[in-house]
């Protein structure tokens, strides 16, 4: 299934948890996998926390210490700093279907992560049994 997300800041994470739950639910898929892609190259998609929302805080903020927008990258859209973030991020994830119901950990969500916004941005998942 196709989702359009619409971002408002530079960089965020997005909680997707529920829209993929809810993909899962309509699928009728009881035992299985679903897929979450992202196809841009400025955006990615992770599994991590989504209980203290400090956690988003924190990664953000470590990204953005580590890559920085303002050293001499080469790429001449300035965004280049998106890039490398979004490569280490990744561009999909999977998680296990069980009983229906995504085999998440109790503190686990499932985070669209923008870090050249704010865009109109898309992710797709896919349900295999």
């Amino acid at each position: 299934m196709e989702h359009l997300i619409l971002t408002t800041k530079e960089d965020e994470m997005l909680d997707i948890t529920q829209l993929v739950r809810e993909d899962v639910r309509e699928s009728g898929i009881k035992e299985g996998i679903v897929i979450v892609y992202v196809p841009h190259t400025t955006a990615g998609v992770t599994i991590n926390e989504n209980a203290d929302p400090d956690v988003v805080v924190d990664l953000k903020s470590t990204l953005r210490k580590v890559f920085p927008k303002d050293i001499n990258y080469r790429h001449l859209e300035g965004n280049s700093h998106s890039h490398i973030k979004a490569s280490l991020v990744g561009s999909s994830c999977v998680v296990i279907i069980e009983a229906g119901k995504l085999k998440l950990g109790i503190w686990q969500g499932i985070f669209f992560c923008e870090f050249d916004g704010p865009r109109r941005r898309k992710f797709y998942t896919k349900i295999l049994s």
